[in-house]
């Protein structure tokens, strides 16, 4: 008690210290509930002027912030989005910075859980009504979304909304593909891998507009530093004269290099699995001829289902720790490192089964299926005789569909059950979790023992409110990351593989829309609120895009071209096949894609765009602004006319006897012949006049 009494006490020291007004209550399980706000408005203000300065020091900003602090507020009024971030730095930021520097769960704030926000109930509920009847969401709706939840989230949904509407030409073209043309259609292959280098294009054209309309173009450039960055040096900056941290970018990149033999043991560990479960399905639904096939079949889908996430989940947490032996020193770069990571491992677990059939199974069935007696075991107990394990020696006939049933499976049903596991079981288990809570309290009770029920003490005026805020802090904390590695996922399937089913567009376009108001609920619902982040992309999932458009270059190409026999492929015999044909058709392919990328990016960087008007608009008003504050409001305006007498011989006269009297120069003299504008006006169109051709005075 002592221990937590005086951890206590020092959490809120640290939160009066930096200006927070402070209120407690009662928790679940035996803790705590801490309520912040800022302490007056003028604390609140004085730190959104900082942030909003910093930002214009860092180029975020185009004009620096008005000097008084309510005028800055006035001309752009606090969002709650920019409230709730600045209030969480005061927080979390250290102490240097002028934060309390309370990290949750870590060094002397172990026993601190977690730092949120609270729901806008009302705002939640108007939201998740507006779009469960809207068909397209509009930026006026992002808006919303950047204003409540931060940049980064909004990010998120304008990717989405951007690839929904995308998918509606790949949808309807895949469609007619699919009635007229049918399967591994040359003409599809090559107008889907159009799209997708027009949609990874635009999306970065998106982004800088978004970035400009929300105010965040270039906020990358403001790093935040990590507290376990562990710097081998000082040194005395020449320019600044700060110290500044070193840890030498030789040794990073000698940690780094460990990433080579990570991906291949992921690769081998990840790779061995799906290769053994794809054996074993093949062996039992196209060799196996025995009792309980039907039920057999499953083997391999319970294994993958079983094995695969053990798996992932132990190489993601050995990529934790690798990318913590990287030891980077800022957020966005460890979070970066982190992503690539895992996109590798998401590549693998998604993409690979596909590769197997199209690239193993396809070509070289014949090959292979003589040598899957190892996985006899699997039905051997359930086998009649020896002849329904046998595998034929010659005369296999591979199954054609196998690979389009395969596509339709990670397209659709993958899909389905993705949206099931990641909407529906978490509600199901936190609606259980809490009967069994209440049961347990009840049973409790029954028994007379001490029942540990927080809301035994509250107010009534706070009792639902009191009631609301510990639902919350049970729930789960959202990252907005395993969405966008969702969708970049689906992306890759329609890149690499929707020339087997060129429906794939249709599903994807089905599950978006209703993908997109799932992640509302799933926020709104399920989840804390999240902490607003500010963000200027969807980070390095962009250049996961950008590989992924690549590859299908390569990858539709090589199916076309093994499938172009009326999609039967190769018949489990590579004897058909040419490499020269093969690589030939690769090459010109992916060339192709290149080619057509560096058009599309130098037409869009032509083409004008609301944001790139608004950037120039801002900057035109920004250098408005200073040249009226340094050389006046009318600096761009003639000079008012001088009140002179007329020239005459007597005045030029009077003008050379006053210069001969002072010690002047010729340049003195020169630029004393004439004394305004005016005059030099005057004396301008007497020249004029006088070399003007005679014929032209003439006809005038």
């Amino acid at each position: 008690k002592a221990e937590a009494r005086n951890g206590f006490e020092k959490l809120v020291r640290a939160l009066a210290r930096i200006g927070l007004a402070i209120e407690v209550r009662n928790g679940e399980n035996c803790s705590l509930l801490v309520f912040v706000k800022a302490a007056s408005d003028k604390r609140l203000n004085d730190a959104v002027y900082r942030s909003r300065v910093k930002d214009w020091l860092y180029g975020v900003r185009a004009a620096q912030p008005d000097r008084e602090t309510q005028d800055v507020l006035t001309s752009q009024p606090l969002k709650d989005a920019e409230r709730l971030r600045i209030v969480y730095h005061m927080i979390s930021a250290s102490r240097e910075e002028g934060g309390a520097g309370i990290t949750p769960q870590h060094g002397e704030w172990k026993n601190v859980e977690s730092i949120f926000p609270l729901h806008d109930h009302a705002f939640n509920k108007e939201w998740i009504k507006k779009w469960s009847t809207m068909t397209y969401l509009k930026v006026e709706d992002l808006d919303d979304i950047r204003n409540r939840f931060g940049e980064k989230i909004a990010y998120y949904f304008a990717f989405t909304q951007s690839y929904f509407t995308f998918l509606l030409f790949p949808a309807a073209f895949g469609f007619s593909c699919w009635v007229l043309l049918g399967y591994f259609s040359s003409t599809y292959a090559i107008v889907n891998g159009l799209w997708g280098v027009v949609f990874v294009e635009y999306w970065k054209r998106q982004e800088v507009d978004l970035g400009v309309r929300w105010g965040v173009k270039g906020v990358s450039a403001i790093q935040q530093k990590r507290r376990e960055f562990q710097h081998e040096k000082e040194v005395k900056d020449p320019i600044t004269g700060e110290t500044v941290q070193i840890f030498p970018a030789t040794t990073r990149l000698s940690r780094q290099l460990l990433q080579i033999p990570f991906a291949l043991i992921a690769s081998l560990a990840l790779g061995t699995v799906i290769a053994t479960c794809f054996g074993i399905e093949i062996f039992l639904s196209e060799i196996y001829n025995g009792p309980f096939k039907s039920i057999l079949v499953f083997i391999p889908t319970l294994l993958l289902t079983g094995l695969i996430p053990t798996l992932s989940t132990i190489l993601t947490d050995f990529a934790s720790r690798l990318t913590e032996y990287e030891n980077y020193e800022t957020i966005d770069s460890y979070e970066s490192a982190m992503t690539q990571k895992i996109f590798v491992l998401n590549f693998i677990t998604s993409y690979l089964p596909i590769f197997l059939t199209a690239f193993v199974y396809v070509p070289f069935g014949s090959f292979i299926v003589p040598y899957l007696d190892i996985f006899q075991l699997t039905a051997r107990p359930f086998a009649e005789n020896e002849k329904q394990l046998t595998t034929p020696k010659t005369g296999f006939v591979i199954n054609p569909a196998r690979l389009r049933k395969q596509v339709i499976y990670f397209t659709v049903t993958a899909q389905i059950v993705n949206f099931a596991m990641e909407t529906i079981v978490p509600m199901v288990k936190r609606r259980g979790f809490h009967k069994y809570q209440e049961m347990k309290t009840e049973r409790a009770a029954k028994k007379g023992g001490a029942t540990t029920n927080a809301a035994k003490h509250d107010s009534p005026e706070e009792a639902d409110f009191l009631a609301r805020v510990r639902s919350e802090a049970e729930l789960s904390v959202y990252d907005v990351t395993g969405d966008l590695r969702e969708m970049v996922v689906q992306f890759g399937y329609l890149a690499l593989f929707s020339v087997v089913w060129p429906l794939t567009a249709c599903s994807f376009l089905v599950n978006n829309w209703v993908e997109l108001r799932s992640d509302a609920i799933k926020i709104c619902v399920e989840m804390q609120r999240p902490t607003p982040q500010r963000a200027d992309s969807i980070g390095p999932w962009l250049d996961s895009l950008g590989f992924l458009a690549w590859l299908g270059s390569i990858t539709t190409a090589a199916l076309t071209y093994l499938f172009s026999n009326d999609g039967l492929g190769p018949d489990g015999t590579p004897a058909d096949i040419k490499g020269w044909a093969l690589l030939l058709t690769i090459f010109f392919s992916e060339h192709m894609y290149l080619l057509v990328r560096l058009g599309i990016r130098l037409a869009i960087s032509k083409i004008d765009s609301p944001g790139l008007q608004q950037e120039r608009a801002e900057r035109f008003l920004v250098r408005k602004r200073y040249l009226q504050e340094f050389m006046g409001a009318d600096a761009v305006d003639l000079p008012p006319p001088m009140d002179s007498e007329k020239i005459t011989r007597a005045s030029l006269e009077e003008d050379a006897r006053l210069g001969s009297l002072r010690n002047s120069t010729p340049s003195d003299h020169f630029w004393s012949r004439q004394r305004s504008w005016e005059e030099s006006a005057e004396v301008g169109a007497h020249l004029i006049e006088q070399m003007a051709p005679k014929e032209s005075k003439k006809q005038q």
